[in-house]
């Protein structure tokens, strides 16, 4: 038995703040920000909408497009390092929302690659077959914790959500390989005081390094190669980035998802929500192999190959 994604959901908040809007506010360009990120616009969430009422919102649309009731979810884990509040837990406040009332839940801190890190857990509950059905949310409202007077990172980030289902899916298909990993001796690069800290130059040549390291290391986990690979979905931090992993992988331009341009860094949020452009896009179809790669604060990354479909 394998596990796999059988239902996708995203929010997306309605307010968009381009380039131009901030080269009125701070000093900077859309030249500067286009050519250095690729980043044009992101959304920004209302101030009486939090982190959860976001989650909710995704998780709803998860659990339709997976055809089950929230009574079915038996676990959920919400990757944030934006809750409402430390305490109690994305996860509880949106357990209570959906009805899910046999479910445990959870919040999973792993910055922007906590999604792939709560995808992996989600596996272990499934095919050990512990748990039928467990829904995985990304989300951030990180305009809470951006500096807007710091405009090396006050251009970078937006919000939103993404979620997923994870349950058993057919023996050709699921989750094939994966890799998680930290390195402590990061976290000083990037990290939260009052607002984001964080060292561009050396984020940048660890993110480099590792995605593309990562995309490779779970095609040989699962005996395949860079040929077998139909789609990448990386997390959008980047274009620079991104660049790096799909010519580490020898991809088209036309076979990476690009979502950066218009909702920015969206951290642990940023790969759910392409997913679900890319399946609305039909870019992403049943039988393709994708591989999922991300990397965040701690410094941590994760790296998923799978054979999309139920």
């Amino acid at each position: 038995m394998r596990a796999g994604i059988i239902g996708m959901g995203r929010y997306l908040p309605e307010k968009i703040v381009t380039n131009h809007d901030l080269e009125k506010v701070m000093d900077t360009s859309d030249e500067w920000i286009r050519t250095r990120t690729g980043i044009e616009e992101r959304r920004i969430a209302a101030d009486d909408v939090n982190t959860s009422d976001m989650a909710f919102a995704a998780a709803q649309e998860a659990i339709q497009a997976a055809g089950i009731t929230a009574e079915e979810i038996d676990l959920i884990l919400v990757a944030t390092v934006t809750p409402d509040s430390p305490f109690p837990s994305v996860a509880c406040r949106i357990q209570e929302r959906l009805g899910a009332k046999k479910a445990a839940a959870m919040d999973v801190s792993a910055a922007c690659a906590g999604f792939m890190y709560g995808i992996i857990t989600a596996k272990q509950f499934i095919e050990s077959e512990a748990y039928k059905y467990v829904l995985v949310v990304g989300v951030e409202k990180l305009s809470k914790i951006t500096d807007w007077n710091d405009r090396n990172t006050a251009v970078l980030f937006g919000d939103g959500a993404g979620a997923a289902i994870i349950g058993q899916v057919s023996d050709n298909r699921g989750i094939l390989s994966f890799e998680l990993g930290a390195d402590g001796t990061g976290a000083k690069h990037l990290y939260q005081d009052e607002y984001i800290i964080m060292n561009g130059r050396e984020v940048f040549k660890f993110a480099v390094r590792q995605m593309g390291e990562s995309c490779v290391h779970v095609l040989e986990k699962a005996g395949l190669t860079k040929e077998d690979v139909d789609f990448l979905i990386p997390h959008q931090a980047n274009i620079r980035i991104m660049e790096a992993s799909r010519q580490r992988l020898e991809l088209p331009e036309v076979k990476m998802s690009k979502t950066v341009n218009k909702y920015g860094n969206t951290s642990s949020a940023s790969i759910p929500i392409s997913i679900v452009e890319e399946l609305e896009a039909g870019k992403i179809k049943d039988d393709d192999l994708i591989v999922m790669v991300g990397f965040g604060g701690g410094l941590t990354w994760g790296a998923i190959a799978i054979r999309w479909g139920k």
